[in-house]
């Protein structure tokens, strides 16, 4: 039977430390639920003394339907000069109402006579004595040992002393803190297991920062000499470098070490989950990620497609679909004709190995990559490219003629730009329209569409969600050629489509085409149907 690990999230508390993170309330109770359904066993929802946004979370928590999660409030021993009733803190922490409550504190005794103040005998009564008066209050408390792997290279006896003071005190669990991040694998599991061997009946679980970058590597070693509670937050976020990242903690531990961590139907969660804490968290998603990450099975070389065609172990440890995630294959100056065929195949071409086009599409592809196209990034753009060499285009609209104009010099600050566009459609007939938006993009957009939804109505729900810009030749300065990708989507949704040019305006107008383009030529694009007489239309 597999071992089972009790995984410990604390996204919300320790996560939320991170720099430039702010959860809302609201945040904070869509991750609760989202965690809870995958699987975690606590969730840490934040130090219910520090503000009054993490106090209110505990008062909402209740509301919600947790089925598998027990809510932690997390929070110091009582200060030196109180006593436990009569701590702030402490009083606080009970306040909570939550089913466990998690202790942090000294157990390097530099910590105590620096930080504290206090002698080291004093911060063990500290310790004991919070532990003690709180879990004769709540349902289950832990003991955050920070800083023990420091404190037990300073001084092992004491650090040892201040896990007994808190076992002493009734904690349900000691959890070993390396709160400097600056110890490296090998070092962890000879003092988990000198801790493990010294308390043989106490629980013990692991906390590791990442400021060495080994935090996962840690955390593992410490499950293989004994813990059997893990700490850390989602995709890592936490203070300074981050905590210990529980997406490749759990993959590792479940699916290539055979211990159980959450139910194995919540798995395939892990990249979904990952995108939701991003998205809250307002940060950029990492595409490197291992397991979650766009690009964790992404396969680029030509010899690489070409084996992964045949097998996947030949180039991806595990089956992406297990952690949520997906294969994909890019396309580049790199490619071989396996990429082509993969992307035929996936865009539901039947497109053989033997076939004329293929191997045109492959020139096609490594000459436009040397001008400076990068399609790996715009896929849409390369679907185009394949349909038009492959006979399965069809212009859908001619640009007779389009103009934008820009103002940036108002004294008030305020930018705008106007849009002219006229377009001739299948029928034969014209369609201009006129647009104004906060810049040449966005007008140049607004026109366009205004001008083809008559004719196109699935046209009416296409958002342009991104726009970038990169200069190919740097050194050439502002007369370098420019490259730009936007990012478009409806309710179906997104995708990528490219423009190069060296004017920027030029190479953002040949992005916009590509993704009307591209929208009209999907499998589930309707035929042309004119809404009105007449598709002119003003903005």
């Amino acid at each position: 039977m597999a071992k089972t690990i009790k995984i410990y999230d604390t996204t919300l508390r320790d996560g939320a430390q991170a720099e430039e993170v702010s959860f809302s309330l609201d945040d904070k109770l869509r991750l609760a639920e989202a965690l809870d359904d995958f699987g975690i066993s606590y969730i840490e929802g934040g130090w219910p003394g520090s503000n009054p946004k993490d106090a209110a979370f505990f008062v909402e928590v209740k509301k919600l339907n947790l089925k598998k999660s027990r809510i932690a409030a997390f929070g110091s021993t009582h200060h030196p000069k109180n006593s436990p009733d009569t701590d702030s803190n402490v009083k606080t922490l009970l306040k909570a109402d939550s089913p466990v409550v998690t202790v942090v504190g000294k157990t390097w005794d530099m910590h105590a006579k620096t930080v504290l103040k206090v002698s080291p005998n004093r911060n063990l009564e500290i310790v004991h004595d919070t532990i003690r008066y709180l879990k004769k209050r709540v349902d289950e408390v832990i003991f955050d040992a920070e800083h023990f792997f420091d404190g037990y290279k300073a001084n092992r006896e004491y650090a040892l002393s201040a896990l007994k003071a808190a076992i002493d005190g009734g904690a349900d669990l000691i959890c070993l803190c390396e709160t400097n991040g600056g110890a490296l694998p090998f070092e962890i599991a000879p003092v988990v297991t000198d801790v493990a061997k010294t308390f043989p009946s106490a629980k013990v679980g692991i906390h590791c920062h990442n400021d060495s970058d080994t935090a996962i590597a840690n955390t593992i070693e410490a499950v293989r000499a004994g813990a059997i509670h893990v700490q850390g937050t989602i995709n890592g976020i936490g203070e300074r470098c981050g905590n210990a990242n529980l997406i490749s903690i759990v993959s590792n531990l479940q699916i290539k070490m055979g211990y159980k961590c959450v139910p194995p139907s919540k798995l395939k969660k892990q990249r979904e989950l990952s995108l939701l804490v991003f998205e809250l968290a307002n940060m950029a998603r990492r595409p490197h990620q291992p397991y979650v990450g766009r690009s964790a099975f992404a396969h680029k070389g030509g010899i690489h497609v070409a084996a992964v065609r045949k097998s996947s172990l030949t180039y991806e440890h595990i089956e992406p679909e297990t952690v949520g995630n997906k294969r994909r294959i890019l396309v580049s100056d790199l490619s071989g004709r396996g990429n082509i065929l993969s992307k035929a195949e996936e865009f539901g071409f039947d497109l053989k190995a033997t076939d004329p086009g293929a191997k045109e599409i492959l020139e096609k592809l490594k000459e436009m990559e040397n001008q400076g196209y990068q399609f790996e990034g715009a896929e849409a753009s390369f679907e185009l490219l394949m349909r038009k060499t492959l006979g399965q285009w069809k212009k859908k609209f001619d640009v007779e003629r389009a103009r934008v104009v820009s103002n940036f010099s108002d004294l008030k600050g305020s930018n705008w730009a106007e849009a002219v566009i006229k377009v001739r459609l299948p029928d034969g007939e014209t369609a201009h329209a006129v647009a104004e938006g906060n810049g040449p993009v966005n007008a140049l957009d607004k026109a366009i569409r205004q001008a083809l939804v008559n004719y196109y109505p699935q046209l009416a729900d296409v958002e342009l969600h991104d726009f970038k810009v990169r200069l190919i030749d740097e050194s050439a300065k502002t007369a370098a050629i420019t490259r730009v990708l936007i990012e478009s989507g409806d309710k179906n949704g997104r995708w990528a489509t490219m423009g190069l040019s060296p004017n920027v305006i030029e190479a953002a107008w040949m992005a916009l085409v590509d993704s009307l383009e591209y929208r009209l030529h999907r499998p589930n694009a309707n035929s042309g149907t004119r809404k009105k007489k007449s598709a002119s239309k003003k903005a």
